[in-house]
């Protein structure tokens, strides 16, 4: 299923190793990951680091998002096959698409310290990657999850067979709106804007709604720092925030298929 980033040609994987026929090899890692990143930049500074994985780890592990976590799950409650989780991040989603016996899971990520995490939890194949070049092979995979992350139609239509389905997550209209009411004056409504592509086939969408209550201010922190808002906010706003103790909000999902022709 894995491809050599350098040369292309499909990955031996051992124990300890993946090797392909012109000898490029990659060592697998303690906790079972392959990294397949062609950079020169340290692995500890590509994508998220391990404090931003962690913070998310610890805060999807307390159940807030678990209906989109069933939800998932649900569509592929019928299913056999191979899945690819793209960007899968820690491992949250990825492992639980994994306790159905009758699929195969991989899930990737630009962070070396999202796959270790991701990695520990089991029951997948994970390694870390680029989207950009996806080092699969081309048509592998029946099924592919996206989840919050930008939508590269080319790159994911080539991982899936024909007549393989995409799943991709975006926030629903009301997502977090109870943490944008602590924020702005005047909060906004998401726009639910599904991704159009050329390469894919809208199958249909689905919206996943639920009202959670944020019982300290880390995990309000927590859920704020994984949003783009955390960047893009004043300290004077973002004190406001991380001064509550506790936060309603509703959490708003929409899942959207496509298919490959």
């Amino acid at each position: 299923m894995l491809i050599c980033p350098v040369c292309g040609q499909v990955l031996q994987i051992s124990q300890t190793q993946a090797r392909c026929p012109k000898g490029h090899s990659f060592d697998k890692a303690k906790e079972g990951y392959v990294n397949l990143l062609c950079t020169n930049k340290s692995g500890e500074r590509m994508g998220d680091d391990k404090q931003s994985a962690r913070c998310r780890r610890d805060f999807l592990n307390k159940g807030y998002y678990a209906p989109l976590k069933d939800g998932l799950t649900a569509l592929f409650s019928d299913k056999t096959g191979k899945v690819l989780d793209i960007c899968c991040g820690e491992g949250y989603y990825t492992s639980a698409l994994a306790e159905n016996e009758n699929l195969s899971v991989y899930g990737f990520d630009l962070s070396k310290e999202m796959v270790r995490l991701g990695a520990k939890r089991g029951g997948a194949v994970y390694f870390v990657a680029n989207m950009a070049a996806i080092p699969v092979e081309s048509g592998s995979f029946d099924y592919a999850t996206h989840l919050f992350a930008p939508f590269l139609e080319e790159e994911f239509a080539k991982v899936l067979k024909p007549g393989g389905t995409l799943y991709t997550v975006v926030p629903g209209a009301r997502h977090l709106f109870g943490l944008k009411q602590a924020l702005y004056e005047t909060p906004y409504l998401n726009d639910e804007a599904l991704p159009q592509t050329k390469c894919l086939e809208f199958m249909g969408q689905e919206k996943i709604s639920a009202q959670i209550c944020l019982k300290s201010p880390e995990d309000i922190e927590a859920v704020f720092r994984m949003t783009p808002y955390y960047f893009h906010t004043s300290p004077q706003d973002k004190a406001k925030l991380l001064g509550l103790k506790t936060l309603e909000t509703p959490v708003e999902f929409v899942i959207g298929a496509y298919r490959k022709p």
